[in-house]
């Protein structure tokens, strides 16, 4: 029991720390090379896409500002960084044995792309959301796309392989 405990706690911590920064799981797993890597590509697109300071900017509601300082072309590497560092830390700790466990994330990388893509100009309720908020409610969409495939294919492989017995 403490043992499946331990596993546990060590594969949380992998993936809190990626979601702190991509590369910080990798480092917790003895993966340096791949875990610098990453490190340097989130500083790198972080500063280029001016992230930083669209976070600030959304924080104080200034949206259309926050809309006019983001790098759209440097910025929509970040989700896909972000979710592969997430998951990466996660299966390197022991985890993702699972069939298609990737996929919720996969597909959140793709909602938040997308969040991203349409944030200049999609509004709720006729607010603009911008490249930090709409992003971040893509991602439930993403998890919740992702995990019904997952569900889908599941059954459908377990369906294939009763009806083959």
């Amino acid at each position: 029991m403490e043992k499946n405990i331990n596993e546990k706690s060590k594969k949380l911590e992998a993936i809190l720390w990626s979601i702190a920064l991509p590369g910080f799981g990798q480092l917790l797993n003895k993966k340096y090379v791949k875990g610098l890597t990453l490190v340097g590509l989130e500083f790198l697109i972080n500063v280029l896409g001016n992230f930083n300071r669209i976070i600030i900017l959304s924080f104080h509601f200034k949206i259309e500002e926050a809309i006019e300082q983001t790098n759209y072309l440097w910025l929509m590497f970040y989700p896909c960084l972000y979710f592969f560092g997430i998951w990466d830390a996660y299966k390197d700790a022991g985890g993702g044995k699972k069939a298609f466990a990737y996929l919720p994330l996969v597909f959140s990388a793709y909602f938040v792309t997308l969040g991203l893509i349409f944030s200049p100009v999609l509004k709720i309720s006729g607010y603009l959301i911008g490249p930090m908020w709409l992003p971040i409610l893509s991602l439930p969409v993403g998890l919740a796309v992702g995990g019904l495939i997952r569900w889908v294919l599941l059954k459908f492989i377990y369906h294939n392989r009763t009806d083959s017995t």
